[in-house]
């Protein structure tokens, strides 16, 4: 059905790397981090132990865990895992330990005046079109993750806060 779309772009570029996928996302992770200089964010522990941590687990789960074959288990699948990345990220997010490296191009853009939502899909839709580009596997399912990822966070940041919302913070939608 596809993967998600950073995932797609950690694919293509483990791809023109020679590296696996894992490895690749670790380095993404810490360029993305430069992005984050112009929009003058700041990392936290969370945000160095998700740039390690994403890409050491999906090494680990892609040699251990099966794909399933049949099409009525991996809709499902697919649509859970959605909504399970986008309550998790209004959980980690939440926390305040800093956001991961990609998240925090959507925390940096709606700091900035940018939706949630859009900033979300935004950053999504680009790094889909670049991971497709660099040959990442694109679906039906990469579309949806897309287009819903964002509007679900900007729903589930404002719920999972643990400090209560001021006017300062952007996460509304």
């Amino acid at each position: 059905m596809g993967l998600a779309p950073w995932d797609v772009f950690h694919e293509g570029f483990s791809q023109v790397l020679g590296w696996q996928f894992g490895r690749a996302l670790v380095l993404t992770s810490f360029l993305v981090l430069l992005l984050w200089i112009p929009l003058r964010q700041r990392p936290g522990i969370g945000t160095l132990l998700n740039a390690v941590e994403i890409g050491v687990v999906a090494d680990i789960a892609i040699a251990v865990l099966p794909e399933p074959d049949a099409l009525w288990v991996r809709i499902p699948f697919m649509l859970i895992g959605v909504l399970l990345v986008g309550i998790g990220s209004g959980f980690y997010i939440g926390a305040g330990l800093g956001p991961g490296p990609r998240d925090g191009l959507m925390t940096g853009l709606a700091a900035r005046g940018m939706k949630v939502s859009r900033a979300r899909t935004s950053v999504e839709l680009t790094v889909l079109l670049l991971g497709w580009i660099l040959g990442g596997s694109v679906g039906v399912g990469t579309l949806v993750f897309a287009l819903s990822i964002g509007p679900i966070v900007a729903r589930t940041i404002p719920l999972l806060r643990l400090a209560p919302l001021d006017d300062a913070q952007p996460w509304g939608e």
